[in-house]
């Protein structure tokens, strides 16, 4: 059985819960959306900068953390990830550019 996104949001939403002694994300969570909007940031920077290396194996590690900390994000703004992907859903059936061109 695969890890799925989905189990990930359920492993920071009971994190999120646990003390600020016990758990980052719940010490994260704490500094606020701002603090976890930064980490985020930090993340992609880093894994922006392994794919421009083209180191395979930290690329995949940081997008493990981008994929994590996003999940923190939102979390911190109490956006539900079945919510970004009902509008990922919405998007299927027209290309990127028409999607972007609607905006």
């Amino acid at each position: 059985m695969a890890f799925t996104l989905n189990d990930l949001e359920a492993v920071v939403a009971a994190r999120a819960s646990a003390s600020t002694d016990e758990s980052w994300t719940a010490k994260l969570l704490a500094k606020g959306p701002e603090k976890c909007a930064e980490k985020f940031g930090e993340e992609a920077v880093e894994a922006i900068i392994e794919a421009v290396k083209n180191d395979r194996e930290k690329l995949t590690s940081e997008a493990a953390d981008v994929l994590f900390h996003l999940l923190v994000m939102l979390k911190s703004r109490d956006v539900p990830l079945a919510d970004v992907m009902a509008v990922l859903e919405a998007r299927q059936g027209q290309s990127g550019i028409a999607e972007k061109a609607a905006r």
